[in-house]
């Protein structure tokens, strides 16, 4: 797995995970719609720690910044 996810695209994951953890472990969103942000908040964490994110695998994105092989 090469890494798909520069760091201010993880910056912005790790954000918003905790954003949608937060929403869902205060109560502010509760039943399907709270654990859907649950998942999503986990998802963004899980993505942002491993550097790889599967949606931009299959459409060929990448927003690591690109090292020039001089």
């Amino acid at each position: 797995m090469t890494k798909n996810v520069g760091s201010i695209d993880r910056s912005i994951r790790v954000i918003a995970g905790i954003a949608a953890i937060a929403v869902f472990a205060t109560g502010i969103l509760e039943g399907v719609v709270g654990i859907i942000a649950l998942v999503a908040g986990i998802v963004m964490l899980a993505t942002a720690a491993i550097g790889w994110c599967p949606p931009y695998a299959l459409l060929g994105i990448s927003s690591c910044s690109v090292k020039s092989a001089e």
